[in-house]
């Protein structure tokens, strides 16, 4: 009996990082990283290849990002190994429009437009039709377009929504990029109904992020939390088509959320960016040396038994809450004057100015020091921290509140999206729980919440450590890209009801 093949996957993805080196000879130089997506879907084609299984991936071809990265490597030894590189499985989205990008994506959305346009030309066109997938799997509104012409091959298809983000333009111009929109326009989604295909090629745009979810046969975001409040309307800035295509697909059981992991270097075991590696049996030594080490870095008390409390996320006025801690800031170094509370920016945005206002004008800038962003110092943050802030109002994931407990420190969080699907509020008497969330997002709920975190600090160490012990060692087994692989090819098994791998 002829054993039969296994189902043919192609992840198409602005991003990525990691891949697999037998995938090709340059394979781990193909790096284009922007955010968490590039991590997620290496993280899915390492674990889809690891498998056995037969797994492409369609990225735009970066050319100065990958050879900046190919430093032993001259000009034209690079431009020979890519010719040889084998191309049945990496498969390069060609056009000048990506050859020359420092990073990923343009400052100016008309060129973010063009990009898109570009790299789903090229799957559509060429890619495609050479893999002959029996499953696509699209990410974000720069894919959005790729579900409709898999709707008209009738070839399954995930749309995975990181960002709810979203692009629009017209019918003509997606055509003139060289895609036959004709074929699959159907399947797509305007700005109003649309009956004619000749009447809307000039006046009423295709929204991207929409045209995938609408078009996709399933949809997952990356927490289930974050879904559920966009299907019931919790969220003012998500545009109402999204809603509404989201909540379809949900009530039709095609939509879920999928968490997304951190990067695997975030591990204080391995981290080459603390001052002394630890793990959980060397947790408090470890904390100690690290929290000794930034605080005379940045001019802090120096203090090992201070609280540090750590702000990992981006200063801005609109997600992330920055608002809040500033209304609160003085009040809480004063509160805990005392025990040397101390807080750690590490984290570029509008509100860093403020921030250093504050600790200028009221002459704690030995107790609050505003970091620009920095990898190496982000490392250390976490490594010497023993809480991290994350005041959200909104987390489609989030990754922060995931690594820290890693590190064994505990988030101070809003309940929210991916914090309600990660975090459980710390039960000393129940022995469960990794961190402190409060539900209404204001001020007092943070200052609550810090307070709550306090108590738990003065503990005596005999009952504080064997918590963050299990702590680290549970979020450890539990916020991995295995897990995320898993459920992905659980949902890929789903959708091509039969196993992705042939094992007989």
């Amino acid at each position: 009996m002829k054993q039969s093949r296994n189902p043919r996957i192609l992840v198409v993805t602005p991003e990525v990082t990691y891949l697999p080196n037998r995938m090709g000879s340059m394979a781990s130089y193909l790096t284009a990283k922007a955010g968490g997506l590039a991590d997620v879907s290496a993280a899915l084609i390492n674990a889809l290849f690891d498998q056995g299984a037969d797994v492409h991936v369609a990225l735009p071809d970066y050319r100065s990002l990958f050879s900046d990265r190919l430093a032993p490597f001259i000009q034209k030894e690079y431009h020979e190994l890519n010719s040889k590189m084998p191309q049945d499985r990496i498969h390069l989205a060609e056009d000048r429009a990506f050859y020359y990008l420092n990073r990923v994506y343009s400052d100016y959305w008309q060129e973010n437009i063009k990009l898109a346009l570009a790299f789903q030309r090229e799957v559509i066109n060429n890619i495609v039709p050479r893999v002959r997938p029996d499953l696509i799997h699209c990410n974000d509104w720069m894919t959005g377009l790729i579900p409709a012409m898999s709707r008209r091959l009738n070839i399954p298809c995930l749309f995975t929504v990181h960002n709810i983000h979203t692009m629009k333009c017209h019918l003509s111009l997606i055509e003139d990029r060289g895609i036959d929109a004709a074929y699959f326009w159907n399947h797509l989604y305007y700005e109003r109904i649309a009956h004619e295909y000749e009447a809307i090629r000039e006046n009423n745009p295709v929204d991207f992020l929409t045209s995938g979810i609408f078009a996709a046969h399933f949809v997952n975001t990356v927490s289930q939390t974050f879904l559920l409040e966009v299907v019931e309307g919790r969220h003012s800035f998500v545009e109402k088509s999204i809603q509404n295509e989201l909540t379809n697909k949900w009530r039709a059981d095609c939509a879920v959320g999928i968490l997304n992991a951190p990067d695997p270097a975030f591990n204080p075991a391995i981290d080459p960016s603390l001052h002394q590696s630890y793990g959980p049996d060397t947790v408090m030594t470890g904390k100690q040396a690290n929290k000794q080490a930034i605080q005379k870095l940045l001019g802090l008390i120096e203090d090992v038994h201070a609280p540090i409390f750590f702000w990992p996320s981006r200063l801005d006025s609109i997600q992330k809450g920055s608002q809040l801690l500033s209304d609160i800031l003085f009040s809480v170094v004063s509160r805990y004057w005392d025990n040397n509370l101390q807080i750690i920016f590490v984290a570029n945005g509008e509100y860093q100015q403020h921030f250093r206002d504050i600790a200028l004008f009221h002459g704690i800038k030995n107790r609050v020091a505003v970091c620009d962003f920095s990898e190496q110092l982000e490392h250390l943050a976490y490594g010497a921290a023993d809480f991290i802030l994350m005041p959200s109002l909104f987390e489609p994931c989030g990754l922060p509140q995931m690594i820290a407990p890693i590190y064994g420190a505990l988030p101070v969080a809003h309940d929210t999206g991916g914090i309600h699907d990660t975090i459980i509020h710390l039960d000393v008497n129940q022995n469960r729980g990794n961190g402190f969330l409060f539900r209404y997002f204001d001020s007092i709920g943070l200052s609550w919440a810090i307070d709550q975190a306090m108590s738990f600090y003065v503990l005596p160490e005999s009952v504080r450590i064997p918590h963050i012990q299990r702590i680290m060692t549970e979020s450890l087994s539990r916020f991995n890209h295995e897990e995320t692989a898993r459920q992905y090819i659980d949902l890929y098994e789903k959708m091509l009801q039969r196993p992705l791998i042939n094992m007989f």
